[in-house]
């Protein structure tokens, strides 16, 4: 029988993650051995994938086996510069960017290995154009196809372009509010 003790809150950094093999670690704030992410307790949250670096509060299990996360919290994105991800945002306010809507979406196709794919926004055809590094701005890594997620769409030097990705939730939240 667990005690109390085996389950915690913890704050760490995702070491790596490959959606790929299903799973990756998390590194504590307080040190101790890896945390196993296991795909499921991520889509759980909302997402398929996770970037590496990116910050994240997780509830934990201690098992015969080792930690593992039965739960997200929370996610942020990787620290980064303010430079615009692409040559296509470098004349972009970043006050216009927020100010687009979350649009809900879905993944139609995404190379990881090519560094983009596309997606389209419920109710329109179009397709808008996904890169990994907006990706990995918005702490992904990979997307799925068919996988439903938030997109601050803009009109770009090559068509409709996400500036930025966010979990589906996100998109369902704004609708909202």
């Amino acid at each position: 029988m667990a005690d109390d003790m085996s389950i915690k809150q913890v704050y760490g950094v995702v070491k790596w993650f490959d959606p790929a093999k299903g799973y990756g670690f998390v590194v504590s704030d307080l040190g101790g051995p890896d945390i196993l992410l296991h795909v499921n307790v991520l889509r759980n949250f909302g997402q398929s994938s996770v970037a590496d670096g990116a910050q994240i509060e997780i509830v934990t299990h201690r098992t015969d086996r080792g930690v593992q996360a039965v739960e997200v919290v929370s996610i942020t994105a990787p620290e980064r510069d303010d430079s615009p991800v692409l040559s296509d945002f470098i004349d972009l306010d970043p006050g216009y960017i927020a100010d687009q809507p979350l649009e809900a979406a879905r993944v139609k196709w995404f190379d990881k290995g090519k560094g983009f794919g596309f997606a389209n926004v419920f109710g329109s055809s179009e397709d808008v154009f996904l890169h990994v590094e907006v990706l990995r701005q918005s702490g992904l890594s990979e997307l799925l196809p068919g996988e439903a997620l938030a997109m601050r769409v803009i009109d770009g030097k090559r068509g409709r372009m996400a500036v930025e990705v966010q979990a589906w939730e996100a998109a369902a939240l704004a609708a909202e509010s």
